[in-house]
């Protein structure tokens, strides 16, 4: 292969090192932000782009093999085709994070351009390899369509906004802003072109780069941490431990039980650990250091399932012991009438770890600001990353400042601090600017997810089918850390029963502390998993 490569990308010439992803380039050399970065695998779509007017993901293609090609990103799109997307995803109602949408676009375009009047179906097939975790894709195909009549029908938004006043038997229809009147996001246009900022969008001056050394094992002694050599490469900025915190080691939304870093002679909690924090002038670099810190660890076993945690003789996870949360509701005597029943159903259900999926990974950028830190964050909770970085710096909390960027998606997932305070404390320790960002296996790996829960639950009625009471045991697999483990429990429980009404009932749960990765938040926070279990036994009442 050649030791350069020469593309068009929007118009322009460029030439370069064949072996760079085309991402790199996009993103780093050109300032196309409109190319996101979602997991880096080809596996998003985030990142689409028009290769001779064929969609292809920018973070999987190195430059040599789009040699000759012409390039275009939403940036390279003419005026006329900018304003006709971005009222047409506006008015269908199409963004909602917004992480997803160019890419989006970048596969309408592709369609269109060959195919002027597309079926719904035809425009679902466009957009096949495209992930949306938001709107769903129904909006998303209504998008398009209305933007293939415009393009196809020379309609400008002007036209369309007379259209919709006109109304569609020809009568005035009055202003558009009244109440119940679908209106369009504010932010749309930033979110349709690229334009809108997230937060690894973000360029500032002199800013370096900071990412975590993880723990090898989930549950293992932490002997020795050798950062000497890492500290002597070129390039390193720091190399932090926990005897480097300012504050308190310990963060947490609710309980404070969260290790910022594992240190020398404690127990790590699950494989999402960090042992040490290490920033550097190049993601390249920081790469090359990251590997240099040497860690020596006794492994111990993990505990791998609540029955683990809560057989006879295990270890306590954490101070207090393994059970983070108990909740027991009772009304009646739940026995007794489910013994006098006419019809029960008894059944043992087991739900699973869920992963948000959110697109966008998480990503904090901090810098030194009044004696304290300001931290550009993808949060879903500003207010509370301020309190957790505020007691890891000891710092009063009016010395954090958090501001949220446009957030890719969350549902929950984006509750805990994961890599802001990270940043904090890089920032505060070393009084530079640093970005932290988790790659999508370490999002994967390090944020909570919806908690395993095991339910056993017995529904009973009488000859009516009227019921009569209902018992249940939750047991929930909290992780590694609290989170929102209480809370979540406390939800599954008290809505165990859903929306019947039961007049006797008996439900104990308990949220179970293991080394697996933690659980927290998640739309329908623990009312989805026992609500599945009362709804099971209610088919299979109406059957008997």
């Amino acid at each position: 292969m050649s030791s350069y490569c020469k593309v068009w990308i929007n118009g322009k010439e460029w030439e370069g090192d064949p072996e760079r992803k085309l991402l790199d380039v996009l993103r780093n050399d050109l300032k196309c932000k409109s190319v996101k970065d979602g997991c880096s695998e080809g596996a998003c779509g985030t990142c689409t782009v028009l290769a001779d007017g064929k969609a292809v993901k920018a973070c999987v293609q190195k430059m040599g093999r789009m040699d000759g090609k012409r390039i275009l990103t939403v940036e390279g799109f003419s005026q006329r085709e900018k304003d006709v997307y971005v009222y047409a995803f506006g008015e269908a109602g199409a963004v909602q994070c917004g992480f997803c949408i160019p890419g989006m676009v970048i596969c309408a375009k592709g369609l269109l351009d060959q195919n002027p009047n597309p079926s719904r179906a035809e425009i679902a097939f466009a957009i096949r390899n495209n992930f949306c975790r938001c709107t769903g894709y129904k909006k998303i195909i209504d998008g398009i369509s209305l933007a293939a009549r415009m393009l196809r029908e020379n309609l400008s938004p002007e036209d369309m906004e007379r259209e919709k006043e006109e109304g569609k038997d020809g009568q005035e229809g009055g202003s558009p802003l009244k109440v119940g009147a679908a209106i369009h996001r504010i932010d749309v246009e930033g979110k349709v072109l690229g334009t809108g900022e997230y937060v690894d969008d973000l360029e500032l001056p002199g800013m370096v780069y900071g990412s975590a050394v993880r723990s090898k094992y989930p549950r293992a002694k932490v002997l020795a941490i050798r950062t000497e050599a890492a500290k002597a490469l070129p390039g390193v900025v720091c190399v932090l431990t926990k005897e480097d915190v300012p504050g308190k080691n310990k963060v947490g939304h609710l309980k404070q039980d969260w290790d910022t870093m594992i240190g020398v002679g404690e127990i790590t909690h699950y494989l999402g650990d960090a042992i040490a924090l290490v920033a550097a002038e190049t993601p390249e670099i920081l790469e090359q250091a990251k590997a240099l810190v040497e860690v020596d660890y006794e492994e111990l076993s993990p505990m791998t399932c609540p029955a683990d945690s809560l057989a006879k003789g295990a270890p306590d996870l954490h101070e207090g012991g393994n059970v983070l949360s108990h909740e027991h509701l009772v009304r009646g005597n739940a026995d007794e009438v489910i013994a006098a029943s006419k019809y029960k159903v008894t059944r043992h259900y087991e739900t699973p770890w869920t992963e948000h999926a959110f697109l966008e990974p998480e990503a904090a950028v901090a810098f030194p600001f009044d004696d304290g830190v300001f931290i550009y964050s993808s949060d879903q909770g500003t207010y509370d990353t301020r309190h957790e970085t505020s007691i890891l710096l000891g710092l009063p909390p009016e010395k954090v400042i958090v501001e949220n960027k446009l957030v890719g998606g969350g549902f929950g997932g984006k509750e805990d601090v994961t890599v802001q305070h990270h940043a904090a404390l890089i920032a505060y320790l070393t009084k530079r600017t640093v970005k932290c960002r988790l790659a999508r296996k370490e999002s994967l790996l390090i944020h909570p997810k919806r908690h395993p829960m095991s339910i056993d639950m017995t529904t009973a009625c009488d000859e009516n089918g009227k019921l009569t009471a209902m018992k249940a045991v939750v047991v929930a697999d909290t992780g590694a850390y609290a989170s929102l483990g209480g809370p979540v429990l406390q939800r599954a429980c008290t809505h165990a029963a859903g929306p019947y009404n039961y007049q006797v009932i008996d439900i104990d749960g308990k949220a179970i502390y293991t080394n697996n990765p933690p659980a927290g938040a998640f739309r329908g926070f623990g009312v989805t998993q026992t609500c599945f279990a009362t709804e099971c036994n209610l088919n299979l009442l109406a059957e008997m």
